[in-house]
């Protein structure tokens, strides 16, 4: 389970205010990165979110019923970065840029009571320099509240992009796969051939358009 270790060492070290983040839909086939930033209210008890935890350990269930009161109840900012730019400047780079993203839009809404954040806690492995002091912690869903946090609101607010995406581009089955490669999502695609939200540069995308 998550636990609050690494903040409370980054707080004795002076540092206030500090933010978890996550991303969501670096492997799909289809659709937007989407990373979310959360900082923890003083008042948050780990006993109160018995369920919190890595998204890909919470059911669809317990998720929704965690992503409202995350974002009821917690500071969170939101970055989604699109087909498009993951095209343009590759999954890592586009999951890293809506990081910061997030971060950003977490300090945007909370103007006025969180002018910037401090520090940063994001999951996996590093991106060299950022606009502000980080760790990278692997696993790091499974290990801090902060990120767990994060992991929840990214996996949530992409599904529900998916899921109006199924709507717009019906027969690829997004609302059930989120864009991922399986194999009613193959077979749709060579069915169908790709749509405006698929990642031209991800195989077996990538064929479609190499076919000249």
């Amino acid at each position: 389970m998550p636990s609050l270790q690494r903040e409370r060492e980054l707080q004795a070290s002076g540092y206030a205010r500090i933010a978890g983040v996550d991303e969501a839909g670096r492997g799909p086939l289809a659709g937007p990165v989407v990373a979310a930033a959360v900082v923890l209210s003083p008042d948050f008890a780990p006993v109160d979110w018995p369920r919190l935890n890595d998204s890909k350990q919470t059911s669809a269930i317990h998720r929704e019923e965690l992503f409202a009161r995350i974002t009821s109840t917690q500071a969170f900012g939101i970055g989604i970065i699109s087909p498009e730019i993951i095209d343009e400047i590759n999954i890592r780079q586009a999951s890293w840029r809506a990081m910061q993203a997030a971060v950003a839009d977490l300090q945007s809404r909370t103007a006025g009571v969180i002018q910037s954040v401090d520090f940063v806690l994001i999951d996996g492995l590093g991106y060299g320099p950022g606009p502000w002091p980080y760790e990278a912690i692997i696993k790091g869903d499974a290990k801090s509240f902060s990120i767990a946090a994060a992991s929840i609101i990214a996996k949530e607010t992409r599904d529900r992009l998916m899921e109006k995406c199924d709507a717009e581009y019906s027969g690829y089955g997004f609302s059930r796969h989120k864009g991922y490669g399986t194999a009613a999502h193959l077979k749709a695609l060579q069915e169908l051939g790709p749509c405006a939200i698929h990642r031209k540069t991800f195989a077996p995308v990538r064929k479609f358009f190499n076919a000249d």
